[in-house]
């Protein structure tokens, strides 16, 4: 299974996203390896500090030797395959939508989000991708205050973009997450009962059921 996580916008929190599914498959058992299309290599600058400080499983993230397509053949067919990639390496972005078997778009809760989301959906479209990718778009960074409606807003809207299911399950703006990243350690290492823990594994398990 090849999924790639993407957005046009920065900021979305695709590599957050990446990284800490990629140490959750880990932990079901399933064999994993990520790819860094993106030039900010926030997922390989993250997977290092992993690999120094020691913790295991390492997560191995790659750049594709030659094609991100020719790279696939290398890969056992049980591996999971994710892919990190922004809009600021166009070509990287379509050669990882010519390959994807799952299409996952985190969005933040705003408007110009929105907007980015619905311009990524049109480049997707515009592509006719031969792999017929299964679209997953769901709300990142999601508000924790009851009274903020941005992010009910910014999931009605979602809701309603043709050929795009809606993971129901938000994941919110927690500081286990900057954590995350700057520690090397996945949320489940830092805090294994937590309210970012519960979201992440219903959200995990909504894209692997099977796991």
């Amino acid at each position: 299974m090849i999924t790639v996580i993407a957005n046009l916008k920065g900021g979305s929190g695709k590599s957050t996203v990446t990284f800490n599914l990629g140490l959750w498959l880990q932990m079901k058992g399933q064999p994993v390896v990520a790819y860094d299309l993106d030039p900010q290599q926030t997922l390989s600058d993250v997977a290092e500090v992993r690999r120094e400080e020691g913790y295991t499983p390492p997560l191995q993230v790659n750049q594709p030797r030659e094609t991100l397509m020719d790279d696939m053949q290398y890969h056992p067919q049980n591996t999971q395959v994710l892919v990190d990639v922004g809009a600021s390496n166009m070509d990287a972005m379509r050669q990882a939508l010519t390959v994807a078997n799952r299409i996952i778009i985190p969005v933040p809760p705003s408007q110009p989000d929105v907007w980015a989301t619905q311009r990524f959906l049109e480049i997707v479209n515009e592509l006719s991708l031969a792999t017929n990718p299964e679209m997953r778009v769901f709300v990142n960074r999601a508000d924790t205050h009851r009274a903020v409606r941005e992010s009910d807003e910014t999931e009605e809207v979602l809701r309603q973009l043709p050929g795009v299911g809606l993971v129901e399950q938000r994941l919110y703006q927690r500081t286990v997450y900057r954590r995350s990243l700057s520690e090397g350690m996945s949320i489940f290492e830092i805090s294994k009962r937590s309210k970012a823990v519960e979201e992440f594994n219903n959200f995990a398990a909504i894209l692997y059921p099977n796991l």
